[in-house]
């Protein structure tokens, strides 16, 4: 089993835009498994692999006793919402409102490089959608109205496992040569 740690809110990879996969080889299959272990361990609904630390274009998904992988999803969204609380495990114990897309058609790869289509709605588009999201360097909680947003970043804030501010750089009061950039 290959359980890794999960990136927590504030790291800098959950919002930066991962990746295209372009090479389906042993070190992608190894990701998908370690997605895999570290989402059932979790547990979770799905995890990016931004979520490890690795930009890359993959997600696996545990929804409904079925456990998946995707790599470099397109989504097709229905017009038709839904409302309900989500969390996310780089914001561990924490859920909000947030609204979605109902049904999804997602187009992508599996780790071998064959194409993959998955159709899903409710909890199966949710995740879907999320972890995409994570592959586009955007949190759930970019989704939320301003008012749930602002209680989101308080009780993130207030949570145990947030870490301290990053330390406040001191800049020096000395003229600093350019021979030394």
């Amino acid at each position: 089993m290959a359980v890794k740690p999960i990136r927590l809110f504030g790291d800098p990879v959950l919002t930066t835009p991962a990746a295209e996969v372009t090479t389906f080889d042993k070190e992608l299959r190894k990701l998908v498994k370690d997605l895999t272990d570290t989402m059932l361990d979790a547990p979770g609904a799905g995890l990016a692999a931004p979520q490890l630390g690795v930009s890359l274009r993959v997600f696996t998904y545990d929804v409904d006793d079925v456990v998946g992988h995707l790599i470099n999803p397109v989504l097709d969204l229905s017009d038709e919402m839904q409302e309900g609380d989500e969390g996310c495990l780089s914001v561990p114990e924490l859920a909000f409102n947030t609204r979605r897309s109902m049904r999804v058609v997602a187009k992508g790869m599996n780790m071998h490089g064959e194409p993959v289509v998955i159709e899903g709605s409710e909890l199966l588009a949710r995740a879907i959608q999320h972890e995409t999201d994570h592959l586009d360097g955007i949190m759930f909680i970019d989704r939320l109205d301003a008012e749930t947003r602002k209680e989101a970043m308080k009780a993130i804030r207030e949570a145990e496992w947030f870490g301290e501010p990053a330390p406040q750089v001191k800049l020096s009061p000395h003229r600093i040569s350019s021979r030394w950039l």
